[in-house]
């Protein structure tokens, strides 16, 4: 059969070039492009590696920001009721020096008002012995006829109001 015998003439020669086609494959993309494609692939590795330590990183010191951002602005809220208290307390004082100030300035004016009233009062009793002591002169005139000295009225007026 001729067909047999061609068949192993035909595939030894494709063998032949299918072993030098893979041969060049493997060589060619084994030795040259593969190595390449390995330190491509590591590279990248690695730098995807090194921006992961670096977003850590960065996260740690964000977090270092933050918890010192928060410190700051505890102190400064610390500060501002420190302040705060401070200020209430001075106003307090304030307050109350203005209050003892105007009760001693009442106090003054009040002890003015009874000195004034006092003496209104002194005055008017005085007018009041006065006005007695004519009185009982008149009254002792028209009822008895009998005439009575100022001195004397004004003593018979002093001894009334002394007893009464």
């Amino acid at each position: 059969m001729p067909q047999i015998a061609q068949i192993v003439e035909t595939y030894a020669s494709q063998i032949f070039w299918l072993l030098v086609t893979f041969g060049l494959i493997y060589f060619v993309i084994g030795r040259a492009m593969l190595p390449r494609i390995q330190a491509t692939v590591e590279s990248r590795d690695g730098k995807i590696a090194d921006d992961i330590a670096a977003a850590h990183k960065a996260h740690a010191e964000a977090d270092e920001t933050e918890a010192a951002y928060r410190a700051r602005i505890d102190a400064a809220r610390a500060a501002a009721q420190k302040a705060t208290q401070e200020a209430k307390a001075e106003a307090a004082r304030d307050a109350e020096v203005r209050v003892k100030a105007a009760d001693a300035e009442l106090a003054a004016k009040i002890a003015e008002a009874d000195a004034r009233i006092a003496a209104a009062q002194a005055e008017a009793l005085a007018g009041i012995a006065e006005v007695a002591a004519e009185a009982a002169q008149d009254i002792v005139s028209k009822v008895s006829g009998a005439t009575v000295s100022r001195d004397e009225a004004a003593g018979a007026v002093a001894a009334a109001l002394a007893n009464g």
